[in-house]
């Protein structure tokens, strides 16, 4: 990730320099080592690629008489890259309503309803199924010790809330999701498509390839950011873009055929445009097959684990109501 850091250095002033590091402590790190005096550390906030990408593209659009045409596909990138957006955020809502539902029943369960059962089964005795019986231990524990409970909770939660403030925390949330191989190569899909869409815009709006790749290699996550370092430089000593992109893990089999079309035809902008449109489609197709497979496994899980806990707290119940008959 990048982090920009405010050195001091003799008689040059105060500056600002970018560079690429695990956290805020190894960016301070490395400006110590180049001999700067650290002022301060953070990281550097990936929208601010875009505008970038927009002045690149008007600047370079301007160049070559083309600024209504790039325009006009800068706006169907945008309003492409929002729909993906909001069609993951719209499947997003049902899901995590039901989530959060269901664990705040279980919770009302586990931490209200069971400490008063077993109250009920110690006043009657007797012997109770195993499970059940590991159940009103619970209910025993947690209601001798709520104090402790509580305060575990309210430290648990603030300790989320801490971490989901951190960088250092989001980005190693990021590194364990990218390596799900599921997740990580639909990830990996997206990162894609913006890269792909960005990259032949600007070549279409003119500007040369290795300027574009310096531009968009913000869009990327750090080990890509990597390969697409690598891939420059095999294309600034004369390879190309095809090979360059292959070699490095940055096209999929279709992708690398659209490049060697595009290279053929000299129609590489267009050609990038229709990796990043098949990409953005693939995208939202596995989002919605997602959704739909695990809207139905969570409610069973849901249903399942408050059934077991409703199941186990009145089969006692069921058992002295059996044996009185």
């Amino acid at each position: 990730m990048q982090y920009e850091v405010k050195v001091l250095r003799g008689s040059e002033g105060l500056m600002a320099i970018m560079l690429e590091a695990a956290d805020a402590v190894d960016a301070a790190a490395q400006a110590q080592a180049q001999g700067y005096t650290v002022i301060a550390a953070r990281a550097r906030q990936q929208w601010s690629d875009f505008p970038a990408l927009d002045v690149a593209t008007v600047r370079a659009s301007e160049k070559t008489g083309a600024l209504a045409e790039v325009l006009s596909r800068y706006i169907v990138y945008q309003s492409q890259m929002e729909g993906i957006r909001r069609k993951v955020i719209t499947s997003s809502i049902y899901p995590a309503i039901l989530a959060v539902v269901g664990g705040l029943v279980m919770l009302f369960l586990m931490l209200f309803v069971v400490p008063r059962f077993s109250h009920i089964y110690a006043d009657i005795g007797g012997d109770l199924p195993l499970m059940s019986w590991l159940l009103m231990q619970w209910g025993r524990l947690l209601d001798e010790h709520w104090r402790l409970f509580l305060a575990g909770i309210i430290l648990l939660c603030g300790g989320l809330v801490f971490a989901a403030t951190r960088p250092a925390c989001r980005q190693w949330v990021e590194r364990k999701l990218w390596q799900f191989p599921a997740l990580g190569k639909r990830l990996h899909l997206y990162q894609m498509a913006r890269f792909y869409r960005s990259l032949g815009m600007l070549l279409q709006g003119g500007m040369p390839v290795l300027d574009s790749l310096r531009l968009v290699g913000g869009l990327l996550q750090a080990s890509l950011r990597e390969n697409l370092l690598l891939a420059a430089t095999r294309i600034r000593e004369g390879g190309s873009i095809s090979q360059a992109m292959d070699q490095y893990g940055l096209a999929t089999p279709l992708a690398l055929r659209l490049l060697r079309v595009g290279e053929r035809t000299g129609q590489m902008g267009g050609m990038m445009e229709r990796i990043a449109a098949f990409y953005e489609d693939e995208t939202a197709r596995w989002v919605e097959r997602f959704v739909k497979l695990f809207e139905p496994l969570l409610m069973t899980f849901v249903g399942l684990v408050i059934g077991i806990i409703v199941v186990l707290m009145y089969f006692p119940i069921f058992e002295l109501a059996g044996s009185i008959k």
